[in-house]
């Protein structure tokens, strides 16, 4: 009798399948399918934060407009430094105060006291600190030897008028809104939010509140969704969880794809008998592929429904982050047209071996820390299960592992990415 062996098709198990897209590639798909926002919108400075600028701001005027002093001291000329027994004597005329200069010249053997950020008095470009003279009535003493850096502030020392101060793409920042309030400028232009809706499909999960019954969990996906979205400003649209029938997905992606920009859902990307999130994008939208060479989270579905981007992400929570971080956060960063839309990466000493099957790249959760001789390095937080979310809460970084390396030894370079770096 002849024995019949089973030929079974790749699983999320397995460290290589032939039909799973490498990481780059669907990363390339995906800056190719991504259609910057093209509207344009005014906001107050004070509302500017985390918003992406919409086009270059030039300097109206030079950056500091006047010449102004950087310490507290006493504002002299040059060439009142001079002494035939190394001592310098000058009487004080006046003060020049922040906002209320002293504008009167000075004659030979005068000096005025001055204050930081207070603008030079005609006629002097020394500022001697106050800690180096000594006082007496209205008079002051120093040798000349002492320290005589100018402590002066000039124009345009930080930017000139016309300087193009910030460029179009900038994630705005908090020193950059101080920047535009440099300049004088209540308003800048941004660009608009993007709009997200996300949903959790699963018969299985529950809201928070709701009993557990044998074989339920409360969905968690939504709410790490909620917190990545959040750091990223944009206008979140939550669905809440979709049950697993054709019906009630086609009606999410309606709803979603009217309002949206993009489309998340996680959870019904596999092949299980009841996983209809590829299926029926592809009867309303387009599939541009399913599947990634990574660990953890091969089953990503990556397409358009309607107008909006979808990203069909696996049902695991620690794989919806590791995919929302590598491909949606950039796709979301690029559609509201940052420049710079991937996260930094550094190579740091591994403290102790892990071990890897070749096949995909893994980006495993680690902890970057700094040893008592200052020197940085990472150590895995342990066990790596797709649905261990807590190895993601001990963590602060992923490690960051090729296709085809079968782990790292203790001591040797490997790449990490902060999550510090992933806004």
């Amino acid at each position: 009798m002849s024995q019949e062996f089973i030929n079974p098709d790749p699983s999320c198990e397995d460290d290589f399948d032939p039909n799973s897209m490498p990481v780059d590639a669907a990363l390339q798909r995906i800056a190719q399918a991504v259609r910057p926002l093209r509207h344009v919108e005014s906001v107050a400075i004070r509302g500017a934060l985390g918003r992406v600028l919409a086009g270059d701001v030039a300097a109206p005027f030079d950056v500091p407009p006047h010449r102004n002093s950087a310490r507290d001291g006493y504002a002299l000329a040059q060439q009142s430094i001079v002494s035939d027994d190394g001592v310098i004597t000058l009487t004080v005329v006046g003060t020049s105060w922040a906002g209320k200069p002293y504008t009167d010249p000075l004659s030979a053997g005068e000096c005025v006291r001055i204050m930081t950020g207070a603008a030079m008095p005609p006629g002097t470009d020394v500022v001697v600190m106050q800690e180096h003279v000594e006082v007496e009535d209205n008079r002051i003493r120093f040798n000349a030897n002492s320290p005589t850096a100018s402590h002066v502030r000039y124009p345009g020392e930080d930017f000139h008028a016309g300087d193009v101060v910030l460029t179009a793409g900038k994630l705005l920042r908090p020193a950059d809104l101080g920047v535009l309030a440099s300049m004088g400028l209540a308003e800048v232009k941004v660009m608009r939010r993007l709009r997200v809706a996300f949903f959790s499909t699963g018969d299985e999960l529950k809201m928070i509140g709701e009993p557990l019954g044998l074989g339920d969990i409360y969905d968690s996906n939504r709410y790490c969704l909620h917190g990545m979205l959040r750091r990223l400003g944009v206008e979140m649209i939550d669905l809440g969880v979709i049950p697993d029938t054709r019906d009630e997905v086609r009606r999410a992606f309606t709803e979603a794809s009217e309002e949206a920009d993009v489309v998340i859902s996680t959870g019904g990307a596999s092949v299980g008998e009841a996983d209809y999130i590829a299926e029926v994008l592809e009867e309303m939208g387009s599939v541009n592929f399913w599947k990634i060479s990574m660990k953890p989270g091969r089953p990503l579905t990556f397409g358009h429904l309607g107008d909006a981007l979808f990203f069909g992400l696996p049902g695991n929570p620690v794989s919806v982050m590791v995919t929302f971080y590598q491909f949606v956060q950039p796709a979301l960063r690029q559609m509201r047209g940052e420049s710079s839309t991937f996260a930094n990466r550094m190579r740091v000493p591994l403290a102790s071996a892990i071990k890897k099957q070749p096949g995909r790249v893994e980006f495993q959760r680690g902890l970057l820390s700094v040893d008592s001789t200052g020197q940085t390095h990472v150590t895995s937080t342990g066990a790596q299960g797709s649905h261990i979310l807590n190895s993601m809460s001990n963590a602060n970084c992923f490690i960051i592992l090729p296709l085809e390396s079968t782990g790292a030894e203790a001591g040797e370079l490997v790449e990490v990415e902060p999550f510090e770096g992933l806004v």
